[in-house]
């Protein structure tokens, strides 16, 4: 199989766009690491999160975002986040590319986008983007030369097009999956922030507490009004630390479910790796855990246990162990609640802003507003939803599998698969 070099095929444009407001730019919107980093497809679903911003003409008309173009990360702090890229499925009059991105405008006639993102997701083009970026330390980038002197594999334009296609389907299926997590995460959060923090809990009559003039008293340690019968606790009354751990390097045959923080940021539940390829001893994590991230708590990393077995994770991670299960609903949420990840955010120290960390007994000396019956009534309550959110995340992830093993296949005419099938 003949091969291109990209920049025989495609214009490649470094991105150089930050949010500087200067005089006599247009308001615009950014679509910026992040953005392309989460996204296969990014489409007009996603336009009311991009970032508001303002540009020069020249830089929209260069950058503007417009169907079958590619997005890329073009530089990073590690080797891991570079080159990985999105297919832009839908034209934006207001949209263009952020800061560390680079945009790939393909030759139409030549090369199909979304195929030149399906080859883009391969194991190859990690390895080669890997092998030829440049920098060290600190931060990692792909030159355009680099990207220009990519190989893309010669194949026809029309199965070109059947293979983004069929991609294309793979995506949308698991980008639903993520927006159902998404929501369900969404009405989780607004319960616990009716409940425990505007105190809107239903009481005996069925009727939202605070609002229907239900009793307030002062608590001093918590220098606000709770509600009568309420108290002030803290995490360590309701949780221990575990730090029971495993090498996994002994038992080098046994495939582990592991938690780490790369593999979290990019897909929300663990990797399964075989013991002989983990480097050192982690945490053992089982049903009645909760792992909370103690690197920089802003980025909020919290991950409910489920009944898996051969669970471990990063040491980066503290082990919540409720005492009781019954409470691990309302644990799981106080973890991704505002004041509580505010409250690491003030006690995390380091040497570098990037890489600061609480100190995991600060952490379960968090103070707040709590009654053990409405903790365990609001833990029955979403029961259902946190194992929705591990059913579609396992879901997920065999989507993932599916996409990532039949793409090699594909793009190297080793299978053929029928799309219409995908539409199913």
């Amino acid at each position: 199989m003949g091969k291109y070099r990209l920049g025989e095929i495609a214009t490649v444009e470094i991105s150089g766009v930050d949010k500087k407001i200067k005089d006599g730019e247009k308001k615009i919107r950014l679509c910026n690491f992040v953005d392309v980093y989460y996204n296969w497809a990014i489409t007009i679903a996603q336009h009311d999160s991009f970032m508001p911003a303002t540009a020069r003409p020249n830089e929209i008309s260069k950058f503007q975002l417009r169907k079958g173009q590619v997005a890329l990360t073009k530089d990073s702090e590690t080797r891991d986040d570079i080159g990985i890229s999105t297919y832009i499925a839908d034209d934006f009059d207001d949209v263009i590319l952020g800061y560390h991105c680079a945009l790939i405008t393909p030759q139409r006639d030549i090369l199909d986008g979304s195929y030149l993102n399906a080859i883009l997701h391969t194991e190859y083009a990690k390895k080669y983007f890997a092998c030829n970026a440049s920098g060290s330390g600190q931060r990692y980038a792909l030159s355009v030369e680099a990207l220009n002197s990519f190989p893309v594999p010669k194949i026809p334009l029309s199965e070109q097009k059947q293979i983004g296609e069929i991609f294309s389907s793979l995506d949308k299926k698991i980008e639903l999956n993520r927006q159902i997590n998404q929501n369900l995460e969404a009405m989780a959060k607004q319960l616990y922030d009716y409940w425990f923090v505007q105190f809107d809990f239903p009481d005996e009559d069925g009727k939202p507490y605070k609002s229907s003039g239900g009793k307030m008293i002062w608590n001093e340690k918590l220098k606000k009004m709770i509600p009568k019968e309420w108290t002030n606790a803290n995490i360590y009354q309701l949780a221990n630390i575990s730090k029971e751990s495993v090498n996994p390097q002994a038992q080098p045959n046994d495939l582990f479910k592991h938690y780490s923080l790369p593999e979290y940021d990019k897909t929300r539940t663990h990797a399964e790796e075989y013991g002989a390829d983990i480097q050192s001893a982690k945490f053992v994590v089982t049903n009645d855990c909760i792992l909370v991230s103690k690197l920089n708590p802003w980025t909020s990393r919290v991950i409910c246990g489920n009944k898996e077995s051969n669970q471990i994770c990063s040491t980066e991670f503290v082990v919540w162990k409720p005492i009781s299960m019954r409470t691990k609903g309302f644990l799981f949420m106080l973890a991704k609640s505002a004041k509580f990840i505010e409250y690491c955010t003030q006690g995390a120290t380091g040497t570098s802003h990037s890489h600061r960390r609480i100190n995991p007994e600060l952490m379960m000396k968090y103070e707040f507003p709590y009654n053990s019956e409405i903790a365990m009534k609001f833990s029955i309550f979403i029961e259902n939803i946190i194992e929705q959110l591990h059913t579609n995340i396992t879901q997920l992830k065999v989507l993932t599998k599916q996409r990532n093993e039949l793409l090699p296949l594909l793009i190297n005419g080793q299978v053929s698969v029928n799309s219409d099938l995908l539409h199913d």
